[in-house]
């Protein structure tokens, strides 16, 4: 069974940096693509950014790229989100996620797995 635990979460200033984990288990994931998904109070989840784990193609939404960069390591099974420059309004409860796919570029729905989240808020 695929299990996903984020960590990295907390408060921080604007302008700050935090780096969010996941570590997933419960079976190879050469075969799958993993992604950080985001979800603010009142707010739908929205897509962040997603990696290959075989391959490394990333994607990122507009308001992550030149900001956020999301790694892997293969042999800890675990992916990363580095979070530099972040503003108030990147609070939200920070989830990570995986599917199963080949698609190029890595898609950014129909991810089937899901971990509890981790909370990130930045203060002004």
């Amino acid at each position: 069974q695929v299990r996903l635990v984020e960590s990295g979460g907390g408060l921080v200033q604007t302008g700050g940096s935090l780096r969010l984990s996941c570590a997933a288990s419960g079976r190879a994931f050469d075969d799958y693509a993993m992604g950080w998904f985001r979800q603010a109070p009142g707010k739908e989840r929205e897509f962040v950014a997603t990696i290959h784990w075989s391959s490394g193609s990333s994607e990122y939404a507009a308001s992550a790229k030149g900001r956020f960069t999301m790694s892997r390591d293969n042999a800890k099974s675990t992916v990363y989100l580095q979070m530099n420059s972040l503003k108030p309004e990147d609070t939200a409860n920070y989830y990570c996620a995986a599917r199963r796919t080949s698609v190029v570029p890595t898609p950014r729905i129909g991810y089937q797995y899901w971990g509890q989240g981790t909370q990130v808020t930045v203060s002004s």
